[in-house]
């Protein structure tokens, strides 16, 4: 089974970073310095920030159906992180070493399945999930902090 990672797209962040830290603080956003890796992983690229990188870390509606499971976390985003992570059947290091709530949805938003395991080990979860026909889309959230870290699609079954 082929699978799509995808990061979280730029545009609606960057104007947060020309913010004063006083108005990001009023939209509930602080802008960190990152002293340690891996420690702050972009949510856009899906990398970890390198040491003395800028990141906001703010609260984002990774689960916005209307259903019981619509859901928000925080997450980081480094400044300047461009262009989104877009990869098949390609998981990113900052997943590998990490353990990982994979959570299987409905196309309607509800959640179906779901499953903790290493980052090392997450194509065969992908895979589990994904043999259930009802399943639409996965999403990925760090299991210690729960932060939203990626959305995994279907891919057809033969890729162009």
């Amino acid at each position: 089974m082929d699978f799509r990672i995808t990061g979280l797209a730029p545009e609606p962040f960057l104007p947060l970073f020309s913010l004063s830290d006083a108005e990001l603080t009023a939209l509930g956003v602080r802008r960190q310095v990152v002293d340690q890796h891996p420690g702050f992983p972009d949510r856009i690229t899906l990398v970890d920030a390198e040491l003395g990188e800028t990141v906001l870390l703010l609260n984002h509606v990774c689960q916005p159906a209307m259903t019981p499971y619509r859901a928000s976390h925080a997450i980081f985003v480094r400044e300047g992180a461009t262009p989104a992570y877009d990869a098949i059947n390609q998981v990113p290091e900052s997943m590998r070493r990490r353990l990982l709530s994979l959570r299987a949805y409905a196309a309607d938003g509800m959640m179906l399945d779901a499953e903790v395991v290493g980052g090392t080990a997450v194509e065969a979860i992908i895979a589990q999930l994904f043999g259930h026909a009802d399943v639409s889309y996965i999403h990925v959230h760090n299991a210690k902090q729960g932060c939203y870290a990626a959305r995994i699609d279907r891919v057809g079954s033969s890729l162009a």
